[in-house]
């Protein structure tokens, strides 16, 4: 693997990180600044997350404009050492209010996600892309279990250790990158920065112009609402319907996420290889639909372990997806495409937590008829459909999804 590649892979991984590294220490943290109790801790833990999801979802756009205009190398580098200040800020900080100013920063600097998927775009050719987003799934998978890994065990020794150990991770990072990254975007293919463009809904109507692009973007929203019934649920789900303890949650949680980084880092190229992108996509999505719907129905603990892995390959749909997009989309707009599906991604977190926790509750309340606890998971594997519906309109229809 290349130097430039890995900058990239441990780029996302520590951003991935950031998400979850706050989770377990959140209710010592808050306390240690704060105090109340765990109902207060608990409010307190929900706004910064949001605070965290709405900037990613604001700021992404801007960072893959950027990127555009300026190169990928100074927008990277600069977000890498940003993170780390910011998480030095969090170590420190003695005040809930300092708390919510460090998660908007991190979620303003996390957002090079995009720019790192712009940066593989770019070194790529447009037959590997798929595989090589695939990588950075897959890297954004290992920090979705390193997070809450490293918050769990460091955060019996302080509620802030995590933070100077993030800290010094994007630290080391930024110096690795600052001598072995070189830019991606020649001069000649850049573009001016456009404020119009750098906001959600700017950069959404301009990448929709591009032919068959609006109607994809929506496929990706549907399918990532529907996919972050997950983390959204899992915990409350697990514990109603089979009476899982916190142990055995953690652990179930810890096998698919690495299950889903062994699909996105390996058998990816394969299935791609034998399928293309486009198949990949229809395979992903009909599985997808087929596991949620066995996930709402399931009866038995058993059934939860088999369907792990299965439900894992569905994880082939996201890269697919963008290697599809990126092909519509010229050099100089790149960053700006990649943008906007990270702020596709930031705005799923937002919705899919409120739909799914809201279906939880009216399917297991007292007096509850029919008592399902699995219901979150049947109105994923409805928005799955939808996604499968429209993509396969598109196809119909010789826009980009024809590749």
């Amino acid at each position: 693997m290349r130097l430039p590649t890995l900058f990239i892979l441990i780029t996302v991984t520590i951003d991935a990180m950031g998400i979850g590294l706050i989770l377990p220490v959140m209710p010592d943290l808050i306390a240690d600044v704060r105090g109340g109790n765990l109902a207060q801790a608990a409010a307190w833990g929900g706004a910064l997350s949001f605070a965290y999801a709405v900037m990613q979802f604001a700021c992404a756009p801007a960072l893959g404009n950027l990127s555009d205009r300026f190169g990928r190398r100074p927008v990277l580098l600069i977000s890498m050492a940003v993170l780390a200040l910011d998480y030095v800020v969090m170590s420190v900080a003695s005040t809930i209010w300092l708390l919510l100013i460090g998660r908007i920063i991190a979620g303003i600097a996390a957002g090079t996600h995009a720019t790192g998927l712009a940066y593989m775009a770019d070194i790529s050719p447009p037959e590997k892309r798929s595989q090589n987003f695939g990588l950075i799934s897959a890297g954004f998978g290992v920090g979705f279990i390193l997070g809450p890994l490293i918050g769990g065990l460091l955060g019996d020794l302080d509620p802030r250790a995590p933070f100077i150990a993030a800290a010094c991770l994007a630290a080391a990072n930024f110096a690795f990158g600052y001598f072995v990254l070189p830019e991606s975007l020649p001069k000649d293919r850049r573009r001016p920065f456009r404020l119009l463009r750098a906001n959600p809904i700017g950069g959404l109507i301009f990448i929709g112009k591009l032919p068959g692009i609006f109607a994809l973007l929506c496929v990706m929203l549907a399918y990532q609402t529907a996919n972050f019934v997950y983390p959204a649920i899992w915990a409350y789900f697990t514990q109603a319907a089979f009476g899982w303890s916190t142990g055995v949650v953690g652990f179930s949680l810890a096998v698919y996420g690495v299950s889903i980084a062994l699909v996105q880092g390996g058998l990816i190229r394969p299935v791609l290889a034998r399928l293309g992108e486009a198949r990949a996509v229809y395979f992903g999505l009909i599985l997808n639909t087929v596991c949620l719907l066995a996930y709402g129905l399931a009866g038995q603990p058993w059934m939860i372990w088999v369907l792990i892995p299965i439900s894992a390959c569905g994880a082939l749909v996201a890269p697919a997806m963008q290697g599809v997009m990126s092909r519509a989309a010229g050099a100089d707009q790149q960053g700006e495409l990649q943008g906007v599906l990270a702020s596709i991604s930031s705005l799923s977190m937002i919705l899919s937590p409120v739909m799914m926790t809201q279906a939880f509750f009216w399917f297991t309340r007292d007096g509850a008829d029919p008592y399902l606890p699995g219901a979150p998971f049947l109105l994923a594997a409805i928005l799955m459909a939808g996604a499968f519906a429209i993509f396969a309109a598109t196809r119909r229809s010789g826009s980009p999804a024809r590749a």
